[in-house]
């Protein structure tokens, strides 16, 4: 009886540990909606990527040793290159435009990230399949139309309204393909936690010292409790939490079942969205956003057939 729970169990938590990623990784557009409301963008998710790292340091430290930090040269280019794309370009580009953007629409647009990815291939060398290849066009189409439209009517009660949000989200996209896909193909240490670490230590730095040099000041006495909270749910439970839990996940389930959270987080994205913090989203928004997710989905099933690599990688 209880080698049958066991079992049991063995089958439920990695099922439980990709429930995790999907909602964690899907919250995140909404935190950093509430933390921008009077914290500066780049400084608070600069400071956010250094207390994450620096506890998922500690924790590998304490857990696994010092050894693990051990890297060579070429490790350490992997990690600084991957760090600056990554934490630094991808994420610190989306909190600047969910001050422009809606954080449901910021998710439907970087869901692109997979079909940046698919361009790459091609464009280095890789045969693409006609799948891939469709796929790319259909998400093209979709993320056209989101542009387009951009985020009149959808913004929720976001500070501002600008033309250029849904492209600096696009941008963002670019940065973090680009990122997944050299980190995909460079020398990388062996524990993933250790490279997880290393990547937000260096990309809150780079935050950290960009937000300071164009201009930004943290004054910690006039932060509201709601960007408080919101940062600390961002540099404990997404940091840490859904890292660790996409680790699990996708040592114990098909890499094609993992990479799903591509087009489930921006849909949890836009239900939190909607339901929480009152954004709005007009028929030509929704109908861009279902035509990317359908076009993620075309593309990761086609990945998935001849590659066991993820079509993407974490945004924690």
């Amino acid at each position: 009886m209880k080698r049958v729970r066991v079992d049991q169990q063995r089958r439920t938590l990695p099922w439980i540990a990709l429930g995790v990623v999907y909602v964690l990784w899907g919250s995140t557009y909404l935190a950093n909606r509430y933390i921008i409301v009077s914290m500066p963008p780049l400084l608070a998710s600069g400071f956010r990527f250094l207390a994450g790292g620096l506890l998922l340091g500690l924790i590998v430290l304490v857990v696994v040793g010092p050894r693990t930090f051990a890297m060579t040269r070429a490790q350490l280019v992997t990690a600084a290159l991957s760090g600056l794309l990554l934490p630094a370009w991808g994420n610190g580009l989306v909190i600047l435009a969910q001050s422009q953007a809606a954080s449901g629409l910021t998710a439907l647009l970087i869901a692109s990230v997979p079909l940046y990815i698919a361009m790459l291939r091609t464009v280095t060398g890789d045969r693409p399949r006609r799948a891939t290849v469709l796929g790319v066009l259909v998400g093209a189409a979709g993320l056209t139309l989101l542009v387009l439209v951009g985020p009149t009517g959808g913004s929720g009660g976001v500070s501002g309204n600008a033309w250029w949000g849904p492209p600096l989200v696009l941008l963002a996209g670019a940065g973090w393909a680009t990122g997944t896909f050299l980190t995909a193909r460079m020398g990388v240490p062996m524990n993933p936690f250790a490279l997880a670490s290393v990547q937000q230590l260096i990309g809150g730095t780079i935050l950290v010292v960009t937000g300071t040099v164009f201009g930004e000041r943290l004054h910690p006495a006039a932060i509201a409790p709601v960007s408080w909270w919101a940062w600390l749910y961002m540099a404990l439970f997404v940091s840490l939490g859904a890292f660790s839990a996409y680790a699990y996940a996708l040592a114990t389930l098909p890499v094609s079942t993992v990479a799903t959270y591509a087009y489930v987080n921006p849909v949890i994205a836009v239900l939190l969205g909607v339901v929480v913090a009152g954004e709005r989203f007009s028929v030509l928004q929704l109908a861009g956003g279902a035509i990317v997710l359908v076009a993620v989905v075309m593309v990761i099933a086609a990945e998935g057939r001849t590659s066991r690599r993820p079509a993407v990688t974490p945004r924690g």
